[in-house]
């Protein structure tokens, strides 16, 4: 529900995915069963019902309603649930509907005054630590590679083990984490995240959940659609994401980014003899 704040109750793991799913649907979660969701998420029908229960409701029908009574059903809304039933002719286009799919559900819970403060905190941080697992690695290159040129002192984080202690060492009070985590919470980003708030280090969390574990762990929360557990993962959403992200600090540091990429240039220019491009 649109003022329904999950990490106020004590969820077990199934509960929280059930939770998530319920603020990844939005609107839509009027049209499903409790058997529709049980099925969905592979967990029993009971386990969905006491559910409700536990975030003071008598049962899902009891929900419904109230989810009702906060919102108005437009024709907008209602063309748009006919549209999503729609399957396109082409991959191509059903690719297509299913990234923007991805990129309205991403910014119906975008907040642009935190990521602003979130940004600020980037271009403050003396050194930005990246930590990006996984399907996720290409997003820290990304970052990596964008930020570095613009000036920043960027480090990408060992991806496992017990390597990330070697790093731990290095973390001070005036620096930032930033986390890729999709799907579940490794047990890597909980000791980054649970160091980091020792130091008071600000630390961002990129993750596919609306109701997770890092919701305790992190001072500001990126969500980006992914799709669902059982669906094809879509990078789109992130990618956006952390180009904002880039394109965001840039803007605010003009001109030292404009100085850097100068500098890039004339290197390129001094030694284009031997390392022609």
């Amino acid at each position: 529900m649109q003022h329904l704040h999950f990490d106020q109750f004590d969820l077990t793991p199934n509960e929280k995915n059930i939770a998530d799913f319920i603020s990844k649907n939005g609107l839509h979660i009027l049209t499903f069963t409790e058997d529709e969701i049980a099925k969905s998420l592979h967990v029993s029908n009971a386990t969905v019902s006491r559910f409700w229960r536990k975030i003071g409701f008598k049962n899902f029908k009891d929900f419904k309603q109230k989810y009702k009574n906060e919102i108005t059903v437009s024709p907008a809304h209602k063309l748009e649930n006919i549209m999503d039933q729609m399957e396109s002719s082409t991959l191509q286009q059903q690719m297509m509907d299913l990234s923007k799919k991805h990129l309205e559900l991403t910014l119906a819970q975008f907040d642009e005054s935190q990521f602003q403060i979130m940004v600020s905190k980037m271009i403050h941080a003396k050194n930005i630590y990246i930590y990006s697992p996984g399907p996720s690695e290409g997003l820290g290159n990304l970052l990596h590679f964008r930020l570095s040129r613009l000036g920043f002192s960027i480090k990408l984080l060992p991806k496992s083990g017990h390597e990330i202690y070697e790093e731990l060492i290095h973390f001070t009070s005036e620096d930032l984490i930033f986390v890729f985590g999709f799907v579940k919470m490794h047990p890597e980003s909980q000791v980054l995240l649970e160091y980091a708030k020792a130091l008071q280090i600000p630390a961002i969390v990129m993750t596919d959940c609306l109701v997770s574990d890092f919701n305790h762990y992190t001072d500001y929360l990126l969500f980006a659609s992914r799709g669902e557990l059982w669906e094809f993962h879509s990078m789109i959403a992130p990618t956006f994401l952390i180009e904002n992200i880039i394109i965001a600090i840039g803007k605010e540091q003009s001109q030292k980014s404009l100085l850097k990429l100068e500098q890039l240039d004339d290197i390129r220019k001094q030694f284009k003899h031997i390392l022609p491009r």
